[in-house]
């Protein structure tokens, strides 16, 4: 997943891409229940419903199975012209369940300092107004940036994308643990591997943490080849490290392939599942051509075992976002149906 507003180093446009408290974190595409008290034992059976999922209409005349994913998108990625409104528009014309939404969306910064009054209970509003359900909210900065700096005010501003999103009707944001590249969170830096940076990433994130349980929310942080978590079993060390319910998994197979892997598939994608299924609470579609690299294709129009990856998702027991990126708005008509047809099959 990758920010989208500013050209990486190669030139290219990037891709946009509860410990706890007494009450549990709610799923994306859960309505936001009333606050209550509840027991450390119900907080925790609550807190697992969150890689579950609930399922919400696609559409008006789309039918849903509660047992599958629901099809969404990364509404400012994809439709990136308009107002609010349109894009959530556009979203319910291409029949889509859920979105993942950034404050790009109203004319704001990714991350802003501040969030203006009113602004959260639009963007519950018109996505009510749709049928359609905000799943989560886009909320990455560098977590492992060099600069302690750049770290604390990502800090901040995550809090304030944490406390607006009860009023955006929300409960997971998205996060990047990030790179040691000063320029791009999603460029691979030599010192990812080092000790240092794990510290100052596992840090940040402890950190954001601590604010998502304080905002009862959930982050979900993506294994990404450029970054410091760049597989599945860095993704297993820091949720075994930090130990909070507040921290979960964004699935997006297309960007764990280390170079040469991809003869490997299907092992790496099963290994992935069974060490992070069940901590899964997003999941991405999109596809890749080569490894090495995150992946920039659109859903089937790559090399990524589509068939396995619904399966795995299915034997994880998700039913939550599956959030589209990487394509044009061109492109959505034929990913949505792509998607739905392997679903249908049983993801076969």
């Amino acid at each position: 997943m990758r920010l989208a507003g500013s050209k990486d180093g190669d030139g290219r446009m990037p891709e946009r891409r509860i410990e706890a408290g007494l009450e549990s974190p709610v799923h994306p595409c859960y309505p936001t229940p009333a606050r209550k008290s509840r027991s450390r034992r119900d907080f925790l059976a609550l807190a697992g419903v969150t890689a579950i999922g609930t399922a919400r209409a696609q559409g008006p005349s789309e039918a849903v199975d509660p047992a599958l994913p629901q099809i969404g998108i990364l509404l400012a990625t994809t439709y990136t012209t308009g107002t609010l409104e349109e894009r959530l528009d556009e979203a319910k014309a291409h029949g889509l369940a859920c979105v993942q939404v950034s404050m790009a969306c109203a004319g704001l910064p990714e991350m802003p300092d501040d969030m203006p009054a009113g602004l959260p209970e639009r963007f519950r509003r018109e996505a009510a107004a749709r049928g359609i359900r905000i799943a989560s909210v886009q909320g990455t900065f560098n977590m492992c940036h060099p600069d302690a700096e750049h770290r604390r005010m990502g800090l901040r501003r995550l809090r304030v994308l944490a406390e607006a999103c009860p009023r955006m009707d929300t409960s997971a944001i998205h996060v990047c643990t990030g790179t040691r590249d000063r320029n791009s969170m999603w460029r691979r830096h030599p010192e990812n591997n080092s000790p240092q940076a794990w510290r100052d990433m596992a840090a940040c994130i402890r950190e954001a943490a601590e604010i998502a349980r304080q905002a009862q929310v959930v982050l979900a942080f993506e294994p990404e080849v450029n970054n410091v978590v760049d597989s599945a079993r860095k993704a297993r060390q820091l949720l075994d490290e930090i130990g909070s319910p507040h921290l979960k998994v964004t699935i997006d197979p297309a960007n764990i392939f280390h170079a040469g892997e991809l003869p490997r598939m299907k092992e790496i994608l099963e290994e992935a599942f069974a060490l992070v299924g069940k901590d899964i609470v997003l999941a991405h579609a999109k596809d890749l051509d080569h490894d090495g690299d995150a992946g920039h294709n659109a859903a089937g129009e790559g090399v990524l075992d589509y068939g396995l990856y619904l399966r795995l998702l299915r034997a994880s027991r998700f039913n939550g976002p599956l959030l589209l990126h990487g394509l044009s708005r061109a492109q959505v008509p034929g990913c949505v149906a792509f998607l739905r047809a392997k679903l249908a099959r049983g993801a076969g």
